[in-house]
């Protein structure tokens, strides 16, 4: 199923399909690896504030609004 990257619980891997935003945007996700194709797992995800992701190899703290411009394609399984 695709959805916000933002809906995944902790443990869960999806594969990055779009990402949505303007310039900026596009160009910080694409510098933290945050492209279509790339493999995420969300680490830590809390009831607020930001996430924390792991996309090829590094894990990077994402606020949830970022989050919700990034979707991917998730099997439905942490």
């Amino acid at each position: 199923m695709r959805l916000p990257l933002a809906f995944l619980p902790e443990n869960a891997e999806a594969i990055v399909v779009e990402v949505r935003g303007g310039m900026g945007i596009m160009r910080r996700l694409l510098d933290l690896g945050l492209t279509p194709g790339a493999k995420v797992k969300v680490i830590h995800s809390g009831s607020a504030g930001p996430v924390l992701i792991e996309v090829r190899g590094s894990r990077v703290m994402v606020g949830r609004g970022i989050l919700m411009k990034i979707i991917v394609e998730w099997g439905g399984s942490p």
